[in-house]
């Protein structure tokens, strides 16, 4: 097979790229394959439980004690119980081939283990929580048993030294039911806590101690190994992981060979090296075990020795070369701090994220199919319905006069047609007057039929019904289109929302160093910087700041600098004293907007009462708008007040939602219609503001125009809607209006734009009042219109008054930006246009 792979190899450059992929495709086989069959039976055959158990069945520490046997069994019989009869047989091999002569102790510990498990499985419910005991009891029982047995006496050493490897034994179960499955499982399905590692370095650790005594050209293996493992997690965990690794792996080696105790310090040393040096890739972890090699080598085993020490780590670190990236990767993932661990913990998110995002989208698509469902075509009705319409009334008609007739069937068989056309005749007249006007129609009518007036009474009634019944399909019709609008908005705000939860958080590194750095420089004590979006006129940065005890100078002092540092106005959002352990204060900052609204707001109840009909309401909207809405309920007093105040608390709940204006404007409009049968109405008049360009959008709704003072020009703002609540039928005119700063927007209530009953032009009498006022103060101009309106009616309040004055204005900054020198310019994302 290999000389036909050759001889294809050799062909005709035409044909040698069909040969290699056949060559690269066979060679993917054999390598999946190989580690297909590498992966079974190192997890699913138990190869890795019985190299592990082999090893740590030869290690032993303080030159007498074995106290891996039994917690290693221990813990693959409570975890893996069908491989503990690998874990016993691969325990007993290695302490078979080991120098330290206790295999008849293993064999015996193992033996009564079992049995004691066994007795303590049955008499206990929890045997998990019992098994540190159990192992204790069972190593302390063999270790004496067997002292007994060949000396015959238990010395105080024999005791003391029973007891400690019992102890050891103890905790090892513990450590070791943490670490094995670390170890054994072929996935892991969660990062690893600071202790699981520990636990983990210190299974390894101890599996190393087996090595003790292989020699390979002097080297010997166990410090080759060691120094691998410190190189590995310097390499992946960085500084903390490699130290801690090195003495938790020194200080055990220490314990199995009292010689290697310098051992502690040169892994532990190389370890924080490595660890740092890691940004250096593997040759920069490598160059810190040589540095520390060098170091406490010479310290440790002095010249003479620091070759051979040199050569173990230069092996180590050919092996630490040599070891696939992909490995230390997968390693990375479960160790907390770790770049891929922060990746996988980013891409469990973004799928958490994606997940929600994808359920609000289905709620969004159900709503938009509901809407496609309740839409109504708006067609034209046909000759065909039309005739249906007319043979149906004439029938009911016909059923109630003509059945009982005596000359039914000369009306209605012998001249069939005459009789129809004149009934339809009638209909038609009675629709369009109320009473037959046409004479003749009327004389023909009588000679014809025995019952003329009964007749036409009874079509005068039908034709009540009949437009009844083609208003209720109306009614319907628009009641579906306004339940489909209704669906539509929150389809559409769903959508918005699933949008918005899968907007990543982009990542801003290097602008958050650059920000910390400039604004330490000028002695700020700034604990960190979160930068959430620098997209312009939509900026979001926190930070924590030390406690300035109510001087402002996050205010001040910061959001003038971030001013300066990002060229737009930076304003504070919220502030958090004393949100973190350490006194330090949690502040918000985001983008200004580039226009404020200044109210002043001036009404009186009828007749100077308590309770007014009007209610007013002035809202900054989250979407960086601003409402304001004047609602009028018919006529005064509490009813009238209640009918008002619950329309703006409808609309201002619906507007909060996100809900496009019209849309939400109908559903009030909706509720209140379908709420009761009482004519209760109210007025709506709403304008909408953009604080980012000063555009204003008004929804009039059976209200009173509005006026916008610009200098010595008056614009009037009008629509026509019908009250709310009047019909369900309703259509909202909207009329947009650009603002400029300065200008004053002048809103009210029909009680102070009729308030003067001898003025006709009503719009040139409130023009040249307008004019009048010198003021740009709005609760000034609003004061000055309401008095101005009391005293032209003589002090007599004879309804409802309500008038809102609104000034926009440019907005700037109460605090200057602080230029910094050599400012770093931080570059930020423009936003993008959504149609």
């Amino acid at each position: 097979m290999i000389e036909k792979l050759t001889k294809e190899w050799t062909e005709p450059a035409d044909q040698g790229s069909t040969f290699r992929n056949k060559w690269t495709s066979l060679a993917k086989g054999v390598s999946g394959k190989v580690t297909t069959f590498t992966r079974a039976a190192f997890y699913e055959y138990g190869l890795i439980i019985a190299i592990v158990g082999f090893l740590l069945g030869r290690a032993m520490i303080l030159s007498e004690l074995t106290p891996f046997v039994l917690p290693f069994l221990a813990a693959i019989y409570m975890l893996k119980r069908e491989r503990a009869g690998i874990a016993a047989l691969s325990l007993l091999a290695g302490a078979l081939t080991s120098y330290h002569g206790q295999a008849f102790f293993v064999l015996v510990a193992i033996v009564a283990y079992v049995l004691l498990q066994k007795v303590v499985a049955k008499y206990v419910k929890d045997s998990t929580k019992a098994l540190p005991y159990t192992v204790f009891s069972a190593s302390i029982v063999t270790r004496l048993a067997i002292v007994f047995f060949l000396e015959g006496t238990v010395s105080n050493y024999a005791l003391m030294m029973a007891t400690v490897e019992a102890g050891l034994s103890f905790i090892l179960t513990m450590i070791f039911l943490q670490s094995v499955p670390i170890v054994t499982s072929r996935k892991l399905k969660q990062p690893l806590r600071n202790e699981e590692i520990v636990c983990l370095i210190i299974l390894l650790a101890s599996v190393m101690t087996g090595t003790v005594g292989w020699v390979l050209y002097d080297m010997t293996v166990e410090h080759v190994l060691a120094r691998y493992l410190v190189l590995a997690f310097a390499f992946v965990g960085g500084a903390a992981i490699g130290s801690t690794v090195g003495v938790v792996t020194g200080l055990i080696l220490s314990l199995a060979s009292v010689a290697s105790l310098y051992q502690m310090s040169l892994l532990a040393f190389a370890g924080l090296l490595g660890g740092l040096l890691k940004e250096g890739k593997k040759v920069g972890v490598g160059i810190g075990l040589l540095v520390g090699t060098l170091l406490i080598g010479l310290y440790g085993e002095g010249a003479t020795q620091v070759s051979v020490t040199l050569m173990e780590s230069m092996l180590a670190i050919l092996v630490f070369f040599l070891t696939p990236k992909s490995i230390f990767s997968s390693l990375a993932r479960y160790i907390p701090g770790t770049v891929e661990h922060s990746k996988e913990q980013q891409q469990y998110l973004r799928k958490i994220r994606d997940l929600t995002a994808g359920r609000v989208e289905q709620f969004s698509t159900l709503f938009q199919t509901l809407s496609n469902s309740f839409q109504t075509p708006a067609q034209a009705p046909t000759n065909e319905d039309q005739d249906n319409e007319v043979d149906m009334f004439l029938s009911n008609v016909t059923e109630k006069t003509c059945q009982t007739c005596f000359k039914k069937e000369r009306c209605w068989v012998q001249n069939f047609t005459k009789t129809y056309d004149s009934m339809q005749k009638i209909m038609t007249e009675t629709e369009e007057h109320g009473e037959i006007r046409d004479q003749v129609l009327k004389t023909e009518w009588k000679k014809q039929c025995i019952k003329p007036e009964k007749v036409i009474q009874t079509i005068r009634h039908e034709h009540g019904h009949y437009q009844a019944n083609q208003k209720l399909k109306r009614q319907v019709i628009e009641s579906r289109r306004l339940v489909a609008d209704q669906l539509l908005g929150v389809s559409r705000v769903m959508g918005d929302f699933a949008r918005e939860i899968q907007k990543e958080k982009e990542a801003y590194h290097f602008q958050e160093e650059q920000m910390l750095e400039a604004l330490r420089d000028v002695g700020l004590e700034i604990g960190h910087i979160d930068i959430y979006s620098l997209e312009k006129g939509n900026l979001e940065i926190e930070m924590s700041v030390s406690a300035d005890n109510d001087h402002g100078k996050c205010e001040k002092i910061i959001a003038p600098i971030l001013s300066d540092l990002l060229r737009e106005t930076v304003i504070v959002k919220k502030e958090e004293s004393g949100f973190y352990p350490n006194g330090y204060s949690h502040i918000s900052f985001s983008s200004a907007k580039q226009f404020v609204i200044d109210t002043g707001v001036a009404h009186v109840a009828k007749g100077g009462a308590w309770v007014s009909g009007d209610c007013y309401s002035t809202i900054e909207l989250g979407s960086g708008k601003y409402a304001i809405a004047i609602s009028d309920g018919m006529g005064n007093g509490e009813r009238a007040h209640l009918e008002s105040n619950e329309t703006l608390q409808l609309l201002q709940k619906v507007l909060q939602s996100g809900i496009e204006e019209t849309v939400a404007i109908k559903s009030v409009n909706s509720v209140l219609s379908l709420r009761t049968t009482d004519e209760i109405f109210s007025t709506l008049d709403l304008a909408m503001i953009d604080l980012q360009n000063a555009t204003t959008r008004f929804l009039k709704i059976g209200s009173i125009p509005s006026f916008i003072k610009r200098g010595n020009n008056i614009i009037k703002v009008e629509a026509s809607n019908l009250p709310m609540g009047m019909i369900q039928e309703f259509d909202v005119d909207v009329v947009s209006e650009q603002l400029k700063a300065g200008d004053l927007l002048v809103m009210m209530s029909d009680g102070i734009y009729d308030a003067p009953k001898h003025v006709e032009n009503k719009e040139m009498w409130m023009r040249r009042l307008l004019s009048e006022i010198k003021t740009d103060d709005p609760q000034e101009v609003a004061d000055v219109i309401l008095e101005k309106i009391i005293r032209e009616g003589q002090g007599s309040i004879d309804d409802d008054m309500t008038v809102i004055v609104a000034k926009i204005k440019r907005n700037t900054p109460k605090w200057s930006a602080i230029p910094l020198y050599k400012s770093p310019k931080l570059v930020h994302k423009k936003r993008k246009k959504t149609v």
